[in-house]
């Protein structure tokens, strides 16, 4: 290959990437958005996934065809453990490197802000505060771990259903002695 098509491809890289970050600063649109720290978590994820089903496939294990109670049983355990990862104060030390302390939240939970060292930073503390953005990872893995695991995954899943259940009863009594001393 010679210098000219060397500095073509060159010309041609360097073009590229001032494209995409013209259309990532247009899309901002002047708020921190760390849309290459998305990107790096979607790549993990659509990796793990790729990773998981490649093995699975070569194993030969069957895919779950999941019935009704399987899926309000991962709707539920889903929705527990994201809350806990996400705002349980016990569970700020993992959190800790990625969020900062923003103040008390609901019962037993706290509210977090993502750091905004580097775009990673602020991409994972994004996606480690918000109970919603974790929902398609935990849904994820108890889904892969009823390919792998599914007597354990069907145990662990029934506990965070339980769980929920249990904490909505007690914000339900809660509600209910509010009510009752008017």
């Amino acid at each position: 290959m010679g210098t000219s098509d060397e500095s073509s491809i060159k010309e041609h890289a360097e073009s590229a990437v001032h494209a995409v970050k013209e259309e990532a600063e247009t899309y901002r649109g002047g708020e921190d958005r760390p849309l290459g720290g998305y990107a790096v978590l979607m790549s993990i994820y659509l990796t793990l996934v790729g990773v998981l089903a490649a093995i699975a496939a070569r194993r030969g294990r069957p895919l779950p065809k999941p019935g009704a109670g399987d899926l309000v049983v991962t709707a539920l355990a889903s929705h527990k453990f994201s809350r806990i990862l996400s705002k349980a104060a016990v569970t700020s030390p993992v959190r800790a490197p990625f969020t900062r302390f923003d103040g008390p939240g609901g019962p037993a939970e706290v509210m977090e802000q993502p750091r905004k060292s580097s775009r990673v930073r602020h991409a994972v503390g994004e996606l480690l505060a918000c109970p919603f953005c974790l929902d398609l990872w935990t849904v994820t893995a108890l889904v892969f771990g009823l390919v792998y695991a599914p007597g354990l995954t069907r145990l662990v899943a029934g506990s965070f259903a339980a769980l929920a259940g249990a904490d909505f009863l007690h914000l339900a009594y809660a509600k209910a002695q509010q009510i009752a001393e008017g």
